[in-house]
Protein backbone atom coordinates (compact mmCIF):
# COMPACT_ATOMS: atom_id res chain seq x y z
CA UNK A 1 0.00 0.00 0.00
CA UNK A 2 1.27 3.25 -0.95
CA UNK A 3 1.92 6.04 1.51
CA UNK A 4 -0.30 8.90 1.61
CA UNK A 5 -0.50 12.15 3.72
CA UNK A 6 -4.19 13.35 4.79
CA UNK A 7 -5.26 17.38 4.93
CA UNK A 8 -8.55 17.19 7.15
CA UNK A 9 -10.72 20.42 6.55
CA UNK A 10 -13.03 21.58 9.47
CA UNK A 11 -13.06 25.37 9.92
CA UNK A 12 -11.28 26.67 6.28
CA UNK A 13 -13.74 24.93 3.34
CA UNK A 14 -11.32 26.18 0.53
CA UNK A 15 -8.54 25.32 -2.05
CA UNK A 16 -7.00 28.85 -1.80
CA UNK A 17 -4.72 30.43 0.32
CA UNK A 18 -5.32 27.62 2.59
CA UNK A 19 -2.15 27.43 5.24
CA UNK A 20 -2.66 23.76 6.14
CA UNK A 21 -3.36 22.43 2.75
CA UNK A 22 -0.48 24.51 1.27
CA UNK A 23 2.13 22.63 3.91
CA UNK A 24 0.42 19.39 2.65
CA UNK A 25 0.69 19.38 -0.81
CA UNK A 26 4.18 20.47 -0.34
CA UNK A 27 5.19 17.32 1.28
CA UNK A 28 6.32 14.13 -0.38
CA UNK A 29 3.38 12.39 -0.67
CA UNK A 30 -0.22 12.29 -2.45
CA UNK A 31 -2.50 14.16 -0.16
CA UNK A 32 -6.23 13.25 0.33
CA UNK A 33 -8.66 15.75 0.84
CA UNK A 34 -10.67 14.63 3.93
CA UNK A 35 -13.99 16.06 5.90
CA UNK A 36 -15.73 14.73 8.71
CA UNK A 37 -19.45 15.13 9.57
CA UNK A 38 -18.67 15.43 13.14
CA UNK A 39 -21.60 13.32 14.96
CA UNK A 40 -20.72 15.04 18.30
CA UNK A 41 -21.59 18.04 17.21
CA UNK A 42 -24.21 16.91 14.57
CA UNK A 43 -25.94 15.24 17.46
CA UNK A 44 -26.43 18.25 19.15
CA UNK A 45 -28.27 20.19 16.70
CA UNK A 46 -31.91 20.71 17.70
CA UNK A 47 -32.96 21.18 14.06
CA UNK A 48 -33.07 19.00 11.42
CA UNK A 49 -33.13 22.44 9.12
CA UNK A 50 -30.03 23.53 10.04
CA UNK A 51 -28.92 26.31 6.81
CA UNK A 52 -25.02 25.67 8.26
CA UNK A 53 -25.30 22.12 6.88
CA UNK A 54 -26.55 23.96 3.80
CA UNK A 55 -23.74 25.60 3.98
CA UNK A 56 -21.16 23.56 4.80
CA UNK A 57 -22.68 21.00 2.07
CA UNK A 58 -22.37 23.90 -0.76
CA UNK A 59 -18.63 24.36 -0.52
CA UNK A 60 -17.37 20.53 -0.35
CA UNK A 61 -19.71 20.56 -3.71
CA UNK A 62 -17.44 23.63 -4.91
CA UNK A 63 -14.33 22.52 -3.98
CA UNK A 64 -14.72 18.60 -5.23
CA UNK A 65 -15.93 20.70 -9.05
CA UNK A 66 -12.15 21.94 -8.44
CA UNK A 67 -10.72 19.00 -7.43
CA UNK A 68 -12.48 16.54 -9.96
CA UNK A 69 -9.67 18.31 -12.43
CA UNK A 70 -6.90 16.93 -10.33
CA UNK A 71 -8.68 13.61 -10.47
CA UNK A 72 -9.37 13.57 -6.72
CA UNK A 73 -12.38 14.57 -4.32
CA UNK A 74 -12.71 15.04 -0.70
CA UNK A 75 -13.12 12.26 0.96
CA UNK A 76 -16.61 12.72 3.24
CA UNK A 77 -17.06 10.70 6.48
CA UNK A 78 -19.64 10.48 9.05
CA UNK A 79 -18.57 9.77 12.63
CA UNK A 80 -16.85 10.80 15.55
CA UNK A 81 -13.76 11.75 14.50
CA UNK A 82 -11.53 9.40 16.83
CA UNK A 83 -13.64 6.59 15.33
CA UNK A 84 -13.43 7.65 11.62
CA UNK A 85 -9.51 8.03 11.81
CA UNK A 86 -9.70 4.60 13.50
CA UNK A 87 -11.10 3.57 10.20
CA UNK A 88 -9.34 5.58 7.98
CA UNK A 89 -5.69 3.86 9.22
CA UNK A 90 -7.67 0.47 8.23
CA UNK A 91 -7.99 2.01 4.75
CA UNK A 92 -5.19 4.17 4.26
CA UNK A 93 -0.94 3.88 4.48
CA UNK A 94 -0.83 7.13 6.21
CA UNK A 95 2.46 9.01 7.09
CA UNK A 96 1.02 12.19 7.92
CA UNK A 97 -2.43 14.08 9.23
CA UNK A 98 -2.33 17.86 8.47
CA UNK A 99 -4.67 20.08 9.72
CA UNK A 100 -5.90 23.94 10.78
CA UNK A 101 -5.96 24.73 13.99
CA UNK A 102 -9.31 25.79 16.16
CA UNK A 103 -9.27 27.04 19.19
CA UNK A 104 -12.49 26.53 20.95
CA UNK A 105 -12.68 24.13 23.74
CA UNK A 106 -14.44 21.02 21.97
CA UNK A 107 -11.64 21.52 19.05
CA UNK A 108 -8.63 21.45 21.48
CA UNK A 109 -10.03 18.41 23.41
CA UNK A 110 -10.99 16.65 20.18
CA UNK A 111 -7.32 17.37 18.75
CA UNK A 112 -5.56 15.89 21.37
CA UNK A 113 -7.42 12.69 21.33
CA UNK A 114 -6.66 12.34 17.48
CA UNK A 115 -3.27 13.02 17.77
CA UNK A 116 -2.48 10.69 20.38
CA UNK A 117 -4.18 7.66 18.68
CA UNK A 118 -2.46 8.86 15.89
CA UNK A 119 1.43 9.00 17.52
CA UNK A 120 0.34 5.85 18.69
CA UNK A 121 0.26 4.11 15.17
CA UNK A 122 3.68 6.13 14.16
CA UNK A 123 1.41 9.00 12.08
CA UNK A 124 2.44 12.39 12.38
CA UNK A 125 -0.43 15.18 13.07
CA UNK A 126 0.84 18.81 12.51
CA UNK A 127 -1.45 21.76 12.91
CA UNK A 128 -0.99 25.20 11.53
CA UNK A 129 -2.45 28.60 11.96
CA UNK A 130 -4.75 29.67 9.48
CA UNK A 131 -8.46 30.61 11.02
CA UNK A 132 -7.16 34.17 12.72
CA UNK A 133 -3.91 36.78 12.02
CA UNK A 134 -2.42 36.34 15.47
CA UNK A 135 -3.27 33.05 18.10
CA UNK A 136 -2.85 32.14 21.46
CA UNK A 137 0.52 33.37 22.55
CA UNK A 138 1.32 35.82 19.86
CA UNK A 139 -0.59 39.05 21.40
CA UNK A 140 0.42 39.63 24.93
CA UNK A 141 1.21 42.36 27.15
CA UNK A 142 4.89 43.26 28.03
CA UNK A 143 4.75 40.92 31.24
CA UNK A 144 3.91 37.66 29.11
CA UNK A 145 0.08 37.64 29.87
CA UNK A 146 -2.70 38.13 28.23
CA UNK A 147 -4.97 41.24 27.47
CA UNK A 148 -8.19 42.01 29.29
CA UNK A 149 -8.71 45.07 27.44
CA UNK A 150 -9.17 45.59 23.74
CA UNK A 151 -7.90 49.13 22.89
CA UNK A 152 -4.50 47.86 24.10
CA UNK A 153 -5.04 44.26 22.99
CA UNK A 154 -5.78 46.14 19.56
CA UNK A 155 -2.76 48.41 19.16
CA UNK A 156 -0.42 45.72 19.77
CA UNK A 157 -2.59 43.82 17.10
CA UNK A 158 -2.14 46.92 14.33
CA UNK A 159 1.90 47.46 14.97
CA UNK A 160 2.80 43.47 14.96
CA UNK A 161 0.60 43.72 11.26
CA UNK A 162 2.65 46.22 10.09
CA UNK A 163 5.73 44.40 10.40
CA UNK A 164 5.26 42.77 7.54
CA UNK A 165 3.29 41.33 4.56
CA UNK A 166 1.11 38.76 5.60
CA UNK A 167 1.63 34.81 3.55
CA UNK A 168 0.11 34.10 0.92
CA UNK A 169 -0.60 30.50 0.08
CA UNK A 170 -1.13 29.41 -3.58
CA UNK A 171 -1.47 25.61 -4.28
CA UNK A 172 -1.93 26.32 -7.93
CA UNK A 173 1.26 24.74 -8.35
CA UNK A 174 0.58 21.96 -6.51
CA UNK A 175 -2.53 20.72 -7.79
CA UNK A 176 -1.18 17.58 -9.04
CA UNK A 177 -0.09 16.65 -5.55
CA UNK A 178 -3.74 15.61 -4.60
CA UNK A 179 -4.22 11.79 -4.57
CA UNK A 180 -6.19 10.35 -7.16
CA UNK A 181 -9.32 8.92 -6.20
CA UNK A 182 -11.81 10.07 -8.67
CA UNK A 183 -15.06 10.62 -7.43
CA UNK A 184 -16.09 9.68 -4.35
CA UNK A 185 -19.34 9.42 -2.67
CA UNK A 186 -20.80 12.69 -0.85
CA UNK A 187 -23.41 11.84 1.26
CA UNK A 188 -26.31 14.05 0.72
CA UNK A 189 -27.95 15.93 3.56
CA UNK A 190 -30.81 13.10 3.70
CA UNK A 191 -28.31 10.58 4.52
CA UNK A 192 -27.02 12.59 7.20
CA UNK A 193 -30.42 12.91 8.80
CA UNK A 194 -30.44 16.45 7.75
CA UNK A 195 -33.04 18.80 5.54
CA UNK A 196 -30.99 20.54 2.48
CA UNK A 197 -32.28 24.43 2.93
CA UNK A 198 -32.74 26.59 -0.08
CA UNK A 199 -31.58 30.19 0.89
CA UNK A 200 -29.72 32.84 -0.80
CA UNK A 201 -25.69 32.68 1.09
CA UNK A 202 -24.16 36.04 1.40
CA UNK A 203 -22.01 37.10 -0.68
CA UNK A 204 -17.86 36.46 -0.01
CA UNK A 205 -17.13 39.27 -2.06
CA UNK A 206 -16.12 42.31 -0.53
CA UNK A 207 -17.62 45.16 -1.82
CA UNK A 208 -14.88 48.07 -1.77
CA UNK A 209 -17.84 51.07 -0.86
CA UNK A 210 -19.58 48.74 1.75
CA UNK A 211 -16.51 48.64 3.40
CA UNK A 212 -15.51 52.25 2.68
CA UNK A 213 -18.94 53.64 3.96
CA UNK A 214 -18.55 50.93 7.10
CA UNK A 215 -18.29 53.68 9.78
CA UNK A 216 -21.19 55.62 8.75
CA UNK A 217 -23.65 53.35 8.25
CA UNK A 218 -23.38 50.18 10.14
CA UNK A 219 -25.18 51.00 12.72
CA UNK A 220 -28.44 51.51 10.80
CA UNK A 221 -30.15 48.16 10.86
CA UNK A 222 -32.89 48.92 7.61
CA UNK A 223 -29.79 49.53 5.32
CA UNK A 224 -27.43 46.13 3.85
CA UNK A 225 -24.72 48.12 5.43
CA UNK A 226 -22.91 45.39 6.95
CA UNK A 227 -20.73 43.00 4.91
CA UNK A 228 -21.74 39.42 6.22
CA UNK A 229 -18.97 37.99 5.63
CA UNK A 230 -19.12 36.30 9.30
CA UNK A 231 -20.44 33.39 7.77
CA UNK A 232 -17.75 32.84 5.70
CA UNK A 233 -15.22 33.58 8.52
CA UNK A 234 -16.73 30.78 10.73
CA UNK A 235 -16.40 28.28 7.87
CA UNK A 236 -13.27 28.88 6.55
CA UNK A 237 -14.59 29.99 2.69
CA UNK A 238 -12.78 32.99 3.01
CA UNK A 239 -9.13 33.45 3.88
CA UNK A 240 -8.39 35.99 6.70
CA UNK A 241 -5.52 37.07 5.58
CA UNK A 242 -7.10 37.89 2.15
CA UNK A 243 -9.79 39.80 3.90
CA UNK A 244 -7.50 41.72 5.95
CA UNK A 245 -5.10 42.38 3.08
CA UNK A 246 -8.04 44.18 1.13
CA UNK A 247 -9.54 46.57 3.90
CA UNK A 248 -7.18 47.25 5.62
CA UNK A 249 -6.87 50.35 3.96
CA UNK A 250 -10.20 50.76 3.01
CA UNK A 251 -11.84 50.86 6.82
CA UNK A 252 -10.32 51.03 10.40
CA UNK A 253 -13.37 50.63 11.43
CA UNK A 254 -14.09 47.36 9.91
CA UNK A 255 -10.61 45.99 10.64
CA UNK A 256 -11.21 46.44 14.32
CA UNK A 257 -14.27 43.94 13.69
CA UNK A 258 -11.86 41.56 12.84
CA UNK A 259 -9.40 42.18 15.66
CA UNK A 260 -12.89 41.91 18.38
CA UNK A 261 -12.94 38.79 16.66
CA UNK A 262 -9.22 37.85 17.61
CA UNK A 263 -9.29 39.13 20.58
CA UNK A 264 -12.25 37.19 21.89
CA UNK A 265 -10.44 34.04 20.52
CA UNK A 266 -7.17 34.82 22.36
CA UNK A 267 -9.31 35.22 25.44
CA UNK A 268 -11.10 31.94 24.95
CA UNK A 269 -7.86 30.36 24.38
CA UNK A 270 -6.71 31.67 27.56
CA UNK A 271 -9.97 31.32 30.19
CA UNK A 272 -11.90 28.16 28.23
CA UNK A 273 -14.02 27.98 31.56
CA UNK A 274 -15.55 31.15 30.26
CA UNK A 275 -17.73 29.14 27.87
CA UNK A 276 -19.87 29.02 31.06
CA UNK A 277 -18.78 30.67 33.61
CA UNK A 278 -18.55 34.48 34.38
CA UNK A 279 -15.45 35.66 33.54
CA UNK A 280 -15.67 37.69 36.73
CA UNK A 281 -17.02 35.30 39.07
CA UNK A 282 -19.10 37.35 41.14
CA UNK A 283 -21.46 37.75 38.33
CA UNK A 284 -22.37 34.37 38.12
CA UNK A 285 -24.12 35.12 41.85
CA UNK A 286 -26.91 36.98 39.84
CA UNK A 287 -30.02 35.84 41.34
CA UNK A 288 -31.75 35.19 37.86
CA UNK A 289 -35.40 35.08 37.05
CA UNK A 290 -35.08 32.83 34.11
CA UNK A 291 -38.74 32.92 33.46
CA UNK A 292 -39.61 30.99 30.63
CA UNK A 293 -42.58 32.47 29.47
CA UNK A 294 -40.74 35.52 29.28
CA UNK A 295 -37.67 33.69 27.49
CA UNK A 296 -40.30 32.20 25.05
CA UNK A 297 -41.59 35.41 24.09
CA UNK A 298 -38.12 36.87 23.45
CA UNK A 299 -37.20 33.87 21.22
CA UNK A 300 -40.55 34.23 19.37
CA UNK A 301 -39.85 38.24 19.16
CA UNK A 302 -43.26 38.78 20.89
CA UNK A 303 -41.68 40.46 23.43
CA UNK A 304 -43.74 44.16 22.64
CA UNK A 305 -41.14 45.85 21.91
CA UNK A 306 -40.33 46.47 18.05
CA UNK A 307 -36.61 46.66 18.15
CA UNK A 308 -36.20 43.75 20.03
CA UNK A 309 -38.59 41.40 18.18
CA UNK A 310 -37.70 42.65 14.81
CA UNK A 311 -34.28 41.08 15.36
CA UNK A 312 -34.88 38.03 16.69
CA UNK A 313 -37.90 37.40 14.03
CA UNK A 314 -34.75 38.42 11.47
CA UNK A 315 -32.71 35.73 13.41
CA UNK A 316 -35.20 33.29 13.19
CA UNK A 317 -36.14 33.65 9.69
CA UNK A 318 -32.37 34.00 8.40
CA UNK A 319 -29.96 33.15 10.70
CA UNK A 320 -28.54 36.82 10.57
CA UNK A 321 -29.13 39.51 12.48
CA UNK A 322 -28.02 43.26 12.36
CA UNK A 323 -24.98 43.85 14.69
CA UNK A 324 -26.77 46.88 16.70
CA UNK A 325 -29.81 45.06 17.04
CA UNK A 326 -27.69 41.76 18.59
CA UNK A 327 -26.76 44.32 21.38
CA UNK A 328 -30.18 45.47 22.27
CA UNK A 329 -31.59 42.12 22.40
CA UNK A 330 -29.23 40.91 24.15
CA UNK A 331 -29.34 43.28 26.82
CA UNK A 332 -33.17 43.43 26.91
CA UNK A 333 -32.85 39.25 28.00
CA UNK A 334 -30.63 39.61 30.49
CA UNK A 335 -31.00 43.14 31.91
CA UNK A 336 -35.22 43.57 31.06
CA UNK A 337 -36.13 40.03 31.43
CA UNK A 338 -33.37 39.06 33.76
CA UNK A 339 -32.61 35.78 32.16
CA UNK A 340 -29.64 34.16 32.33
CA UNK A 341 -26.51 35.39 29.42
CA UNK A 342 -26.05 31.28 28.48
CA UNK A 343 -29.59 30.75 27.99
CA UNK A 344 -29.50 33.88 24.81
CA UNK A 345 -26.26 32.45 23.94
CA UNK A 346 -27.37 28.68 23.58
CA UNK A 347 -30.03 30.08 21.50
CA UNK A 348 -27.77 32.77 19.53
CA UNK A 349 -25.66 29.47 19.08
CA UNK A 350 -28.57 27.38 17.54
CA UNK A 351 -29.59 30.18 15.32
CA UNK A 352 -26.93 32.06 13.77
CA UNK A 353 -25.26 31.15 10.57
CA UNK A 354 -21.70 33.01 11.92
CA UNK A 355 -21.75 31.44 15.46
CA UNK A 356 -18.64 31.02 16.51
CA UNK A 357 -18.15 30.37 20.19
CA UNK A 358 -15.48 32.97 21.10
CA UNK A 359 -17.39 35.54 19.50
CA UNK A 360 -20.99 34.63 20.98
CA UNK A 361 -19.52 33.87 24.70
CA UNK A 362 -17.61 37.06 24.20
CA UNK A 363 -20.10 39.29 23.30
CA UNK A 364 -22.98 38.01 25.48
CA UNK A 365 -20.27 38.23 28.69
CA UNK A 366 -19.88 42.06 27.21
CA UNK A 367 -23.49 42.90 27.35
CA UNK A 368 -24.49 41.09 30.47
CA UNK A 369 -21.28 43.10 32.35
CA UNK A 370 -19.72 39.61 33.13
CA UNK A 371 -17.01 39.66 30.62
CA UNK A 372 -13.46 41.28 30.08
CA UNK A 373 -13.53 44.43 29.33
CA UNK A 374 -17.18 44.34 29.29
CA UNK A 375 -20.04 47.36 29.76
CA UNK A 376 -20.65 47.67 32.85
CA UNK A 377 -23.31 46.49 34.39
CA UNK A 378 -25.25 49.87 35.02
CA UNK A 379 -25.25 50.02 31.05
CA UNK A 380 -29.03 49.08 30.06
CA UNK A 381 -29.92 49.72 26.19
CA UNK A 382 -33.35 51.53 26.15
CA UNK A 383 -35.15 49.62 23.05
CA UNK A 384 -37.18 52.50 22.64
CA UNK A 385 -34.50 55.23 22.18
CA UNK A 386 -32.51 52.52 20.64
CA UNK A 387 -35.06 52.14 17.95
CA UNK A 388 -35.78 56.04 17.76
CA UNK A 389 -31.76 56.60 16.43
CA UNK A 390 -31.06 53.80 14.64
CA UNK A 391 -34.78 53.00 13.33
CA UNK A 392 -36.65 56.30 13.50
CA UNK A 393 -38.80 55.84 10.26
CA UNK A 394 -39.75 51.83 11.26
CA UNK A 395 -38.26 50.48 8.13
CA UNK A 396 -36.57 47.66 10.05
CA UNK A 397 -39.10 46.96 12.40
CA UNK A 398 -42.21 47.18 10.11
CA UNK A 399 -40.23 45.16 7.58
CA UNK A 400 -40.46 42.34 10.41
CA UNK A 401 -43.36 43.20 12.23
CA UNK A 402 -45.82 43.42 9.76
CA UNK A 403 -48.54 43.19 12.62
CA UNK A 404 -46.67 46.37 14.12
CA UNK A 405 -49.32 49.15 15.18
CA UNK A 406 -52.55 46.65 15.35
CA UNK A 407 -54.39 44.77 18.08
CA UNK A 408 -52.14 41.63 16.83
CA UNK A 409 -49.20 43.17 18.18
CA UNK A 410 -48.67 41.84 21.83
CA UNK A 411 -48.54 44.53 24.65
CA UNK A 412 -44.79 45.30 26.04
CA UNK A 413 -43.88 42.05 28.40
CA UNK A 414 -42.52 44.79 30.89
CA UNK A 415 -42.02 48.55 31.11
CA UNK A 416 -38.22 50.05 31.13
CA UNK A 417 -38.28 51.87 33.79
CA UNK A 418 -39.24 49.38 36.74
CA UNK A 419 -37.04 46.33 34.40
CA UNK A 420 -34.53 48.91 34.52
CA UNK A 421 -34.72 49.88 38.00
CA UNK A 422 -35.22 46.21 38.88
CA UNK A 423 -31.99 45.14 36.94
CA UNK A 424 -29.85 47.59 38.47
CA UNK A 425 -31.04 46.76 41.87
CA UNK A 426 -30.21 43.19 41.62
CA UNK A 427 -26.87 43.25 39.55
CA UNK A 428 -25.90 45.94 42.27
CA UNK A 429 -26.76 42.84 45.20
CA UNK A 430 -24.44 40.27 43.31
CA UNK A 431 -21.48 42.65 42.38
CA UNK A 432 -21.42 44.32 45.67
CA UNK A 433 -20.70 40.44 47.20
CA UNK A 434 -17.83 40.36 45.94
CA UNK A 435 -15.09 38.77 48.38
Amino acid sequence: MKKINVFWFRRDLRLDDNHGLHEALKADKPVLPLFIFDKIILGKLEEKEDKRLTFIHHFLDRMNVVLDHHGSAVKIMHDEPLQAFKKLVEEYDIETVFTNRDYEPYARHRDEKVGSFLAEKGIGFETFKDQVIFEKEEILKDDGKPYMVYTPYSKKWLEKLDEGELPRYNISALGENFLKTGQLHMPSLHELNFKKIDFSFPSSEVLDDLIRNYEQFRNIPALEATSRLGVHLRFGTISIRKLVNHVRNLSTTYLKELIWREFFMMILWHFPQTIDKAFKPRYDAIAWRNDTRDFKDWCDGRTGFPMVDAGMRELNATGFMHNRVRMITASFLVKHLLIDWRWGESYFAMKLLDFEQSSNVGNWQWVTGSGCDAAPYFRIFNPGTQQEKFDPEMKYCKKWIPELGTSKYPDPVTDHKSARERALRVYKEAVSNEA
